[in-house]
């Protein structure tokens, strides 16, 4: 128990960091991560800036609910990541400005919405894949996911925000704001001449840190 215990603070921690330098208000956004045959998982209606550890939601693979609060209501996108990531120990949704931003254009590439502008955006998030907008909550978004068949670590719900995964809590968490950091550069120089890295400079970003 004693893992479980340090996650669950760590989830806390994490949350009301997150919260505390806007990248989530209010209400918004849901944070998850995997503890052996089990998921962690931000209870529904809560705020990320005062999560209790002890009253974090604990389902089973199968999204049963085991223990805690009841859980996010989007679930289901959770579900859908470690369903196809074998990799993925942790996921991160949010509201944050700069990617919802972007996630409401209407001419940025869906299947490329985060082009290669920094070395670290290829890095800790790689391509990222903007998905057909559903109201919140509901369970075609874990099935548009599961569409992806694990090839992505991060897409964008259209007019919603982003969903991040990662190897674990911490870097899931670094991984989402790095993608907001990238979201802002991308809106800042909109319409201006901008370099992006080429494909053999993100070949080699992708041999040299081992992303997919």
């Amino acid at each position: 128990m004693g893992d479980e215990h340090d996650l669950r603070q760590q989830m806390s921690a994490l949350c009301a960091s997150l919260f505390q330098r806007g990248f989530s208000v209010g209400t918004a956004g849901n944070v998850s991560a995997k503890i052996g045959d089990a998921i962690l998982m931000t209870p529904t209606n809560s705020t990320l800036g005062n999560i209790d550890p002890d009253r974090i939601a604990k389902l089973d693979m199968a999204g049963n609910h085991i223990a805690g609060d009841p859980p996010t209501k989007e679930v289901f996108l959770h579900q859908a990541f470690y369903e196809t990531r074998p990799q993925c120990g942790a996921v991160v949704h949010l509201h944050s400005t700069w990617a919802t931003a972007l996630s409401c254009l209407d001419d940025i590439d869906p299947n490329d919405c985060i082009p290669p502008l920094t070395p670290y955006v290829v890095m800790r998030v790689g391509t990222v894949k903007r998905l057909a907008y559903v109201k919140p909550g509901d369970p075609r978004t874990g099935d548009m996911i599961r569409h992806l068949k694990g090839q992505y670590a991060a897409v964008l719900l259209a007019n919603h925000g982003p969903v991040v995964s990662g190897k674990d809590l911490f870097s899931a968490v670094c991984a989402a704001e790095e993608l907001e950091e990238t979201a802002k550069l991308l809106m800042a120089t909109r319409g201006m001449p901008r370099r992006l890295l080429s494909p053999e400079e993100v070949a080699e970003l992708k041999t040299t840190f081992k992303t997919m």
